[in-house]
């Protein structure tokens, strides 16, 4: 049993030695075999050295025994496996490759470029192909039917409700209740698309004003200059509108020291016919004068008072009320001439102790505080637009 046991021993050792040329003992065979295994690292850790040659001295794939000297249990090509791994693999530096100066691909002993560098190109071509490319992004724009483009304008309900006139499904009510016009028109249908800046827009006969024109009413203080700015230093109307992105000018005058509504806007031609004397916007004023008063004074002043520039006629006068001496008179007029009121006044021989603007036109200063700026509402502006024709 003993012999049959060193036989099957020395049969085994002869088959493990195989490569090596010889038999081995039992034991000497196992730690051998242990000390290959430690020296080799496992398949996940192994490195392969890309920079490297497969030459004597260099490591091979499995990075334990050097290529140059053969080793018990290791291939003999393990050199050459080691290289192809190291070059051979797809996308990476090939070992074998030429690197002296005959090498193919650049001017004899001139540095080489990688594999994945372009050749230089010339600046006549670099010229042209910018050329090519002005000229692609450089063509007219097509012009593509409406039918698959953008339509032109805004939607009515959308412009009515950014004017102010409501939501915009109170709008689209104001539409289906044909109390919307445009260019003349009476609107019947949703959907309508508009140019804010060239249609004319109306609701209920009144001109809805658009976004990019703004309009103001300022209860003017006793001691401001009627200017938006004043080379002087003293308190004008710009002082009022200061935070304001978009210039604003004054639609008419009022003197230093007469109180009431003044009106400030960036619409030109509103400003424009609303002081224009064959529109006679009238505006009211009422003036503060000492008594007794006559009772043709209103007589006189309506028939027309003679002045330096030319008669002046009031087209309305009124006592407002009466306290001894003290007379408070309303006094409207269609004139825009300078100091117009406390000269027709004075004439009669009725200085004015205090004048205050109440009105100009359809828009009334009511409750409004002294100094204060409000914004007018859509209706004041279609009434004043209607007042001038517009």
């Amino acid at each position: 049993m003993r012999s049959s046991g060193r036989n099957n021993d020395s049969g085994r050792g002869n088959y493990r030695g195989a490569g090596g040329g010889a038999s081995q003992p039992k034991a000497g065979g196992k730690r051998d075999e242990k000390q290959q295994r430690a020296g080799r690292p496992r398949p996940e850790e192994r490195r392969y050295d890309v920079g490297g040659t497969g030459g004597p001295g260099g490591k091979d794939e499995r990075g334990g025994a050097k290529s140059g000297g053969p080793k018990s249990g290791a291939p003999k090509s393990g050199g050459s496996r080691g290289a192809a791994a190291r070059g051979g693999a797809k996308g990476g530096p090939r070992t074998g490759a030429k690197s002296g100066p005959g090498a193919k691909g650049g001017p004899k002993g001139g540095p080489q470029r990688g594999r994945g560098q372009a050749p230089a190109r010339p600046r006549e071509y670099d010229a042209q192909v910018e050329e090519r490319n002005r000229a692609r992004h450089n063509k007219p724009q097509i012009k593509t039917p409406k039918t698959f483009g953008d339509q032109e304008g805004e939607r009515l309900q959308k412009v009515l409700a950014r004017a102010g006139m409501g939501s915009r499904r109170a709008c689209e009510e104001l539409i289906d209740q044909a109390r919307v016009e445009v260019n003349g028109q009476i609107v019947m249908e949703q959907g309508v698309r508009v140019d804010p800046e060239k249609d004319e827009i109306k609701v209920d006969g009144l001109t809805v004003a658009t976004q990019s024109y703004l309009f103001f009413a300022l209860n003017k203080p006793a001691g401001v200059v009627s200017t938006m700015e004043d080379p002087d230093g003293r308190q004008c109307l710009g002082d009022y509108v200061t935070n304001r992105e978009t210039r604003l000018f004054h639609v008419g005058r009022l003197d230093t020291e007469t109180e009431g509504i003044i009106l400030l806007t960036n619409h030109g031609e509103l400003a424009h016919r609303l002081t224009h004397p064959r529109y006679g916007v009238k505006k009211t004023y009422l003036a503060a004068i000492q008594g007794p008063l006559p009772r043709d004074l209103g007589k006189q002043l309506k028939d027309g008072i003679q002045l330096e520039d030319g008669y002046a006629r009031a087209d309305h006068f009124r006592v407002v009320e009466n306290t001894g001496k003290n007379y408070l008179v309303e006094v409207t007029l269609h004139e825009g001439r300078k100091h117009i009121v406390r000269r027709m006044l004075s004439e009669a021989g009725f200085p004015v102790d205090k004048l205050v603007r109440t009105s100009f036109g359809p828009i009334s200063l009511g409750d409004q505080k002294s100094g204060w700026l409000r914004r007018m509402t859509n209706t004041e502006v279609g009434m004043l637009m209607r007042e001038v024709e517009l």
